[in-house]
């Protein structure tokens, strides 16, 4: 028996993507959406490409991580319950350029994200090589908690009114105000007692002074940063969007307040513009990663990766 047996396993499986928190060098928790795998011996695996390494670097700084199960999208899951896993990880300084020791993670990837497959076509190859450099971070479970799906709890208490309802223009001066209000619900990254990461599903409510977010009681958040991520993608992994708003969680007369500091917003915010300036910034990124550890440049094992998704396409007109 693991930790995580304790975790339907269907349902794990059958979510495309998990919200994966992480802490920064100065402690704030960092959310962004990822997909991971479920492996036999109850452990967790996700990737990221060096191009992206923080998630990667803040693992080796802090293991103390956490995901969250929550958005449903393409799972075919109905109702879908929330599953918190709270654990330890560790990130390897290995860069992995084929599919070695995450066979069935890619397998599945390229299922479930049939466009990935054509970042593997010699035309695109000179451009997603970085996607295919990737660093594998293994997460030990310590804790899981099953919660309902978020609709059911709207039956339960909501947020307290705030004190003050600010007009619509104050309310859209506030950081992420855009950004929030493009989604229903986000989810709260914040801190226990002990410092370590937590993760909660929220309907955030503007404010003047910020954003009150409703928290579950299994979820016993502190003072101190914290952020807000919302996220979207189609059912096939598809026009994805993602957005962080961090900033401070204070406790109020109204309930839990998050006071909004900066967005990031790692992909764009939809605009033409946005794909050459990701492609860009990649580049440098990657290329930092691998001059700051004298590396050169690896060569992706193309074909290997091409079988896998071969594969996929099979499985998926059969």
């Amino acid at each position: 028996m693991t930790v995580l047996d304790s975790a339907p396993h269907d349902v794990l499986d059958a979510y495309r993507t998990c919200e994966f928190v992480t802490l920064g060098k100065d402690g704030t928790p960092l959310a962004w959406p990822t997909a991971v795998g479920r492996r036999d011996d109850g452990t967790l695996l996700l990737t990221t490409s060096i191009a992206f390494a923080q998630k990667a670097l803040n693992v080796r700084r802090d293991g103390r991580v956490a995901l969250l199960f929550s958005d449903p999208t393409g799972s075919g899951l109905d109702p879908a319950p929330q599953v918190f896993v709270g654990g330890r990880a560790r990130c390897p300084d290995t860069i992995m350029t084929g599919p070695r020791g995450a066979e069935e993670y890619w397998r599945r990837l390229f299922e479930r994200q049939p466009h990935s497959r054509s970042y593997l076509a010699r035309p695109m190859r000179p451009l997603m090589s970085w996607y295919y450099m990737r660093l594998l971070i293994t997460v030990e479970p310590e804790q899981v908690i099953v919660r309902p799906p978020l609709k059911e709890l709207s039956q339960g208490a909501e947020p307290a009114p705030a004190t003050a309802t600010a007009p619509a223009t104050e309310n859209e001066a506030l950081p992420g105000a855009a950004q929030l209000a493009s989604l229903p619900t986000a989810v709260l990254a914040a801190r226990d007692a002990s410092g370590a990461p937590v993760l909660a599903r929220t309907r955030p409510r503007p404010t003047p002074a910020g954003y009150l977010v409703q928290v579950p009681p299994d979820c016993a958040v502190e003072r101190g940063p914290a952020s807000l991520l919302v996220h979207r993608h189609d059912d096939r992994l598809d026009h994805m969007y993602n957005a962080l708003v961090r900033g401070d969680l204070r406790r109020t007369d109204a309930g839990w307040l998050l006071v909004p500091s900066t967005v990031v917003e790692p992909m764009g915010s939809g605009r033409a513009s946005d794909a050459l300036r990701v492609l860009r910034r990649t580049k440098r990124s990657t290329e930092r990663y691998l001059a700051r550890r004298g590396l050169r440049r690896p060569k992706v094992q193309w074909e290997l990766f091409r079988a896998l998704a071969d594969s996929a396409r099979q499985a998926e007109r059969s």
